[in-house]
C-alpha cells in the first residue's frame, strides 16, 4: 500500500471527530442518526478502525457533506458549495444548510403546471417557518386553508396536520426553516407601520 494512501486513511479519523464536534453531536447522537454503533464510531475517530465505504456513506449523509470531504479528496479549485437538489411531492427542494441538527433551511420550487392539487395533510415532529418568494402558496393547516403571497410568512408546529402546494398553474418559490420541536424563530426587531 502506498504511503499516500495510508496518509489519507490516517487523516479520516481526526476529520470525523472534528465534523462531529463542529456539529455539536455526541457519539450517541451520531450512532442514532447513522445506525453505526458508538464503539465503531469511536474506533473510527481514534484511527483504530479503518474506514470503509459502508461506514463513510452514512456519516457523509449525517453531516451533510460530500464523501470526498471525509477523505480529503484533492481540491478542485472551486470553493463554492453546490447543494444537491432533490424531488419530493412534485417539487424541487434545495438544501441551504449543511449542518446536522438544529434549524435546517431549504428553498422549495413548485413548477408551473396544472393548478390546485388535493391536499394530503401530514404531521411530524418539528417546527416550520415559511417565507414565500414568488407566486402564491396554499397552506392547509388543521381546519384552516390559507393563501400566502410573495413576502408573506407563516410559522407552525408540524404536529398540526399540514400541507402546502400551488394555488393555480403558476410556479411558486418559497423558503422554509425547519427546526426541532419547541424551537421557534426569534424576532429581535419589528417594523412598525405608521
Amino acid at each position: 500500500m502506498s504511503d499516500d494512501f495510508e496518509e489519507v486513511l490516517t487523516a479520516v479519523g481526526p476529520r470525523l471527530r472534528e465534523l462531529r464536534k463542529r456539529a455539536e453531536l455526541t457519539l450517541t447522537d451520531l450512532a442514532e442518526a447513522t445506525g453505526i454503533s458508538v464503539s465503531t464510531l469511536s474506533r473510527l475517530e481514534s484511527g483504530s478502525r479503518r474506514p470503509s465505504l459502508e461506514l463513510l456513506l452514512p456519516l457523509a449523509k449525517a453531516y451533510g457533506v460530500p464523501l470526498d470531504e471525509l477523505v480529503d479528496a484533492p481540491a478542485t479549485g472551486d470553493p463554492r458549495v453546490y447543494p444537491r437538489p432533490f424531488q419530493r411531492h412534485g417539487m424541487t427542494i434545495i438544501p441551504l444548510t449543511r449542518r446536522p441538527g438544529g434549524v435546517q433551511s431549504f428553498k422549495h420550487i413548485i413548477p408551473a403546471g396544472p393548478g390546485r392539487q388535493e391536499p394530503d395533510p401530514r404531521t411530524h415532529e418539528g417546527y416550520e417557518w415559511l417565507y414565500v418568494l414568488n407566486g402564491q402558496l396554499r397552506l392547509v393547516l388543521g381546519k384552516h386553508d390559507f393563501v400566502l403571497r410573495a413576502g408573506e410568512v407563516a410559522e407552525f408546529d408540524t404536529r398540526e396536520p399540514h400541507w402546502f402546494g400551488k394555488v393555480d398553474e403558476r410556479p411558486v418559490e418559497f423558503l422554509s426553516l425547519f427546526g426541532p420541536q419547541g424551537e421557534r424563530m426569534h424576532v429581535r426587531a419589528r417594523h412598525r407601520r405608521d
